[in-house]
This record gives C-alpha cells, structure tokens and sequence, in this order.
C-alpha cells in the first residue's frame, strides 16, 4: 500500500494519519513485542522490510488497515486503537478449586479411646435432649465391676432395663458357638433381647417428626450379631431417626460397619479427648437438634 500526501510515517507495512505521538510510541512497543515472537519461531525478523512481507507483495498482497496496525498477527499484550496492555496472565495461576457444599449431617457419633468418657457424654446429652421434649429411646453400655475388677459389661436401656453383654470367661473357649473378645464372652442372645426391640421399635416410625435413637456402642462385641447390624444400617439409611451413637478407634483388623459409618457424608463425628470432654456437649446436642431439622 502507498502511503497518501497527507499520512505520517509508515507502521507495520501500512500507514496511519494524524497519530499522536502517543500512539507511535506504543505502536513502536508492539512491533518489538511482535519481532521478538516472530524471531523465537524462525520466521527472521518481523515489520517493515521483512522477507516474508517482500514474498507477499510479489503474490500481490496487500496489508489492509486495521487502525494503526497491519493485519500482520498482533503480539500478545497490544489492543487495536494504538495502545498497550499487559501481557496476558492465563496459564499462570490454577483455576479455582471448586468446592463442595458439606452433606448436612443426619446422625452423631462419638469416638475416642476406652474410658474416655464417651459414655457419660452420651447420658448428659440424653438428659438435655429429653429436657428439650425431643422423643429419644435406645440403650449404652455400662461396665460392671466386682470387688474393684471388671467383670464385663451390661446393656441398659434409657428405661431402666438391663441385660447382660458380655462376662469375664473362665478359660479357653470350648464351645462351638462362643463369641469372645479378649477374655470377654458375648452373651449374644441376652443383647439381641434387649437392644433389638428398640432399634426396630415401632414408635420411632410411627409419625413424621424425627426421633433420636441412643446407641452406645458399635463395636466388636454388639457386630456379633447379623440382626443388629442390619437394624443400624437401616437406621442409617432411613430418614425417620437420628442416631446418637459411640464408635470405637481404629485398631486391630477394621470393623465394616463402623468404617462405613465413619466414611458416611452424612454422620458428624466427634473426637472425644481429655482435653475437650468436659466442654464439647452442648455442641454434640446442637449437632443432634440440627440433624432434627
């Protein structure tokens, strides 16, 4: 293209008139930002002159204009109109990490060591949640001692029934059907007396309000039982009952149910330790109401 009697200087093999000086000078910038990206490829350097240009006026190419600019590719960081920009900032920071909104919690339970109080939370929360009108029922475990030493454990019911769990054998197992943990016999059929009416107990479905079942706990000796387990993972599948329940630490071979109960979106787990047992109640019973919702 030739430039006209009233065009200023010639820029990226076109012209432009009436320019400030403002625009040159970022012009200017751009076409070295541009000779910079055509060198880096191999093509030889880049604007006014450059073989590859000289090739394509022979072909009988002609730049057209484009604001102040030839339709040469522009380099990157440079706006149509004669101004600059910064270069582009793509690639160099990560995308934002999406985020899943957190399952609203549907049951509670508590975990931590052996004689670390997780019982006795359980029985205050019982307490404040009953004191609140809120229909509870299920049962906790209760050591029973004689002479100082431990004997066992007995299931209790929040009514007051008891039965016993497990007792302190007397030696080596002889019989086919025994269940021990350590030197703990289960008494499964006494626990499955006592702690299966209250799981499958008809008036905690019997209307549309939420109720809260108490189960302390879920370990190795009450997963004996096939009946039992099936009632909690009814339980915890439904949608008409809370569980409050306690789950022991991870020890030993794992326990399915109590991994599955842990691994849940929807179960809000409680780590019960020395430092935080005499203070964490109220947010176990508040983590319980809003289940309730």
């Amino acid at each position: 293209m030739h430039a006209s009697s009233e065009a200023g200087p010639t820029v990226f093999g076109g012209t432009y008139s009436r320019v400030s000086e403002r625009g040159v000078v970022a012009a200017q910038a751009c076409e070295k930002e541009r000779a910079a990206v055509h060198r880096k490829a191999g093509n030889g350097a880049a604007g006014l002159g450059s073989s590859r240009d000289g090739e394509r006026r022979e072909r009988g190419w002609q730049p057209k204009q484009r604001g102040l600019f030839s339709p040469l590719p522009r380099a990157r960081g440079c706006r149509e109109g004669g101004s600059a920009r910064a270069p582009a900032t793509a690639g160099r920071f990560p995308a934002a990490t999406r985020t899943e909104a957190p399952a609203m919690a549907k049951h509670v339970f508590l975990t931590g060591p052996p004689g670390i109080g997780k019982t006795t939370l359980i029985q205050k929360a019982t307490e404040v949640l009953k004191s609140s009108g809120i229909p509870i029922d299920g049962f906790y475990t209760e050591e029973v001692r004689e002479g100082g030493r431990r004997i066992g454990f007995d299931v209790v019911t929040l009514s007051g029934r008891r039965g016993i769990l497990s007792r302190v054998g007397s030696g080596p197992s002889t019989a086919r059907r025994e269940y021990r943990v350590g030197q703990y016999v289960v008494d499964l059929m006494s626990f499955e007396q006592l702690a299966l009416p209250l799981l499958r107990n008809p008036d905690l479905a019997s209307s549309t309000a939420k109720k809260v079942c108490i189960i302390d706990e879920i370990g190795k000796m009450e997963l004996f039982s096939q009946s039992f387990t099936q009632a909690v993972h009814q339980i915890l599948t439904g949608s008409g009952t809370v569980i409050l329940g306690t789950i022991p630490v991870p020890k030993g071979k794992p326990l399915g149910l109590v991994e599955e109960i842990r691994s849940r979106k929807e179960v809000k787990v409680f780590n019960i330790t020395k430092e935080n047992r005499d203070s964490i109640l109220q947010d176990i019973v508040a983590a319980v109401q809003s289940c309730l919702k």
